[in-house]
């Protein structure tokens, strides 16, 4: 049968209808006969209806699709069967670093949710009952793209054979559902590691835990939790990659699984990234690129044997489940340490549009769910508004009132500077001073400017780094 799925266009089907007698009622059985061109042999199909309208429906049906060139069996395969039949034309041209993604969608999702439905049955109703199904229990935003994906890619070829008058696998809307179950379920703040000492016993716990004791292991989670990037970025870091001029990092690719094995391919959102590489872990990149070959492509972070690494990896070599269970963070998962440096870089005053270029996500909504702004921050909200209500500015500080004359002396000779120079050149003062700048009161009467004016450069400032 595999040999004659799609018979000469034209082929012609006979059918006939038979009324059953049973004990709930009248059914009508529907069947179609045709022969197979260039031979004697003949073949048929029938289906059992309610009605003798639904059976005529589907003989007509049947007898159009043989016209068009589809076998009949074909047209009435359910989804799974028509997949496997068809999955090698359907992924055709793929790249072959999707396809293994894809595959895993189509074999953990849609056969299980939809492979039992005929795909003539397939509608746009059902697709969507499914994704919000897969939102439900919580499946990751990626693995329901791919699971769509790969549907739309058979439903496309579905749609060339004529089972289908439309791709009903297009589906729209569901990421703002997506979006809106992850606000209410998810509280991202809160799967942070906590502070600089949690990381580094988390770090050292999964060394103890790893066979070998493979220090490496600990450098990839610290390397991970302080610069923000997923795991795969990490194992993708090359030596030409780390500017130790400026200290950074250029993220251009990252390791991820394909058929076969581990590939490298480039970074989620298509684009290369720079992110500060910060002193803590200075030390720990020397280190690792001292222990390589020396040449510029040579990887940072590899396995006990030299081998690429994945979050897969990292998990089983290390115990992860196991370590941070008794750590009492049993939430952790290795996407974590990516939001824990997120995050701490939202309470370190990391503007937002800055911090979504270090994180690499395409919208500034992504970086917005990510890093809800802490108590402290809502509180100095509403106190600067109740200072800009009232009129008033708010009093320094005891350590403020001492040091506040030091910085008139610095600023003593911009007193005939343009009003904007002084304000930012006082605010650079604060700055070095206590290590933040000051509110608009402060800068007001420290640098005796309007409030507006204070404002600008407060806001201008804090789109570059303080020098």
């Amino acid at each position: 049968m595999a040999d004659q799925k799609i018979p000469p266009i034209g082929v012609k089907l006979s059918g006939d209808i038979e009324e059953l007698a049973g004990p709930k009622g009248t059914s009508f059985r529907a069947r179609v006969r045709w022969t197979i061109p260039g031979s004697r042999k003949r073949r048929s199909l029938s289906q059992v209806h309610e009605t003798y309208e639904a059976a005529s429906d589907w003989i007509e049906k049947m007898q159009l699709a043989a016209a068009s060139g589809l076998d009949p069996h074909v047209a009435t395969m359910d989804l799974a069967a028509y997949g496997k039949a068809n999955m090698k034309l359907a992924l055709r041209n793929l790249e072959q670093k999707s396809i293994g993604a894809y595959l895993a969608g189509w074999r953990k999702r849609v056969v299980p949710t939809l492979g039992h439905i005929p795909v003539r049955m397939v509608t746009f109703g059902v697709v969507d009952r499914a994704v919000q199904g897969w939102i439900a229990e919580a499946v990751g935003r990626s693995s329901i793209k791919n699971s769509l994906a790969v549907l739309v890619r058979v439903m496309e070829q579905a749609l060339r054979d004529g089972l289908v008058d439309r791709n009903p696998a297009r589906v729209t809307g569901w990421q703002r559902d997506y979006t809106q179950a992850e606000d209410e379920l998810d509280d991202p703040r809160a799967l942070a590691l906590p502070n600089w000492e949690t990381l580094k016993r988390l770090a050292d716990a999964l060394v103890a835990a790893s066979s070998t004791e493979y220090p490496g292991w600990g450098d990839v989670v610290i390397f991970a939790a302080c610069t923000g990037a997923r795991i795969g970025e990490v194992s993708g870091c090359r030596v030409r990659d780390i500017d130790r001029a400026e200290w950074t990092w250029t993220v251009r690719r990252q390791t991820t699984p394909a058929p076969g094995g581990l590939i490298d391919k480039g970074t989620k959102g298509k684009r290369a990234r720079e992110v500060p590489i910060i002193e803590k872990i200075r030390e720990l990149v020397d280190r690792r690129i001292a222990l390589t070959d020396g040449t510029k492509d040579a990887r940072l972070f590899t396995g006990p044997r030299g081998g690429r690494i994945s979050t897969a990896v990292l998990r089983d070599a290390t115990s992860w489940d196991d370590v941070v269970g008794r750590l009492g963070l049993e939430h952790l998962r290795r996407h974590d340490l990516r939001h824990t440096a997120l995050t701490w870089f939202a309470d370190a005053g990391v503007p937002v549009h800055h911090l979504q270029k270090i994180a690499g996500h395409g919208s500034l909504t992504t970086t917005q769910r990510y890093l809800h702004p802490n108590r402290k921050t809502v509180v100095d909200a509403g106190e600067l508004l109740s200072e800009h209500l009232s009129g008033s500015g708010a009093e320094p500080t005891a350590m403020e009132s001492r040091s506040l004359p030091e910085l008139d002396a610095e600023v003593i000779d911009l007193k005939s500077a343009k009003p904007g120079e002084r304000a930012r050149a006082a605010a650079r003062s604060y700055w070095r001073r206590f290590g933040q700048y000051p509110n608009v009161p402060t800068l007001v009467k420290l640098a005796s400017v309007s409030r507006g004016t204070a404002w600008n450069a407060l806001a201008e400032l804090r789109e570059r780094p303080a020098v």
